[in-house]
């Protein structure tokens, strides 16, 4: 076996760096930069084209009475947990003729198309000056009501821009009539 001193190892690594030229690497940055410009960029508008909406909503004081209006131009929904109702016009008088009907969330039949029909009579009706912009929606959710529901409420405002609404809490009448439409489920 033959020994190496290490005089020969330097002497043998000295010839082989002598032969290798090394050159100096070249690195384009641009496409880099490009690239983190666009990433930049892309972030930017995701984060601004992803903020939440907030709707304005103005609620009455508490213990204040309702505001008044004509019963020709109000629509009211009673959202209960499983059922949606609604009527036009006094509860008085929707229940004593029978009136209240039940209605879903439906885009064909719900009550987005109630909506737009009673917009469209105020149109034709010539009520008043505001027409269809005078529709009064009036949502009144009960104690058994999801949160989603009355979200899919307010959804249906803004579907079909009814431009007057308010939230309040059903009335005696209103919850009796709640209360014995749930027992019967």
């Amino acid at each position: 076996m033959a020994t190496i001193s290490a005089p020969q190892l330097l002497s043998s690594r000295s010839r082989s760096a002598a032969r290798v030229k090394r050159h100096s690497v070249k690195t384009d940055m641009t496409p880099m930069v490009d690239l983190g410009f666009l990433l930049i960029a892309f972030f930017v508008m995701t984060t601004e084209m992803s903020r939440p909406y907030v709707a304005k909503l103005n609620m009455p004081k508490e213990g204040g009475t309702p505001p008044t209006l004509g019963e020709s131009s109000a629509v009211t929904l009673l959202i209960s947990a499983d059922h949606l109702y609604y009527y036009l016009g006094d509860w008085e008088k929707a229940k004593a003729a029978g009136q209240i009907k039940e209605t879903s969330f439906s885009v064909k039949n719900g009550i987005g198309s109630v909506i737009r029909e009673r917009q469209a009579w105020l149109d034709q009706a010539k009520i008043s000056e505001e027409g269809k912009k005078g529709l009064m929606f009036i949502i009144k959710p009960g104690e058994n009501a999801h949160y989603g529901q009355l979200i899919d409420a307010m959804d249906e405002v803004q579907i079909n821009g009814v431009k007057k609404y308010i939230i309040l809490k059903p009335d005696e009448g209103e919850v009796a009539f709640l209360g014995t439409r749930s027992n019967f489920d």
